[in-house]
């Protein structure tokens, strides 16, 4: 695979897990608990969320990615790709929160 392709994949997987778990943890509107176990215990509950879920999937599958593209290509010419992917969240963001999902 094309490594620019694999960070290409990188930053969409990684994109997607972020902005998932933001809408998702907007929605939920949890407040976590001061206390370790309450909190852990909230934690462990959100993780079952379908939505939730699919984010930890997304960047777990984004590092797959992200692996093929560093094999290929040297850090210094790989890393700076990854810079986008703040401006992509945000602007992902802007737009679909203003819609309702």
């Amino acid at each position: 695979m094309n490594p620019y392709l694999s960070i290409l994949f990188t930053l969409l997987f990684t994109v997607y897990g972020q902005v998932i778990l933001k809408w998702r943890m907007t929605d939920l509107k949890t407040e976590f608990p001061q206390e370790f176990l309450p909190k852990l215990l909230a934690f462990i509950k959100m993780l079952f969320d379908p939505f939730i879920f699919s984010g930890f999937a997304s960047a777990f599958i984004a590092s797959f990615f992200w692996m093929a593209a560093v094999s290929k290509l040297e850090l210094t010419k790989a890393y700076p790709f990854m810079s986008l992917a703040p401006a992509l969240v945000f602007f992902t963001w802007n737009n679909i929160s203003r819609r309702k999902f």
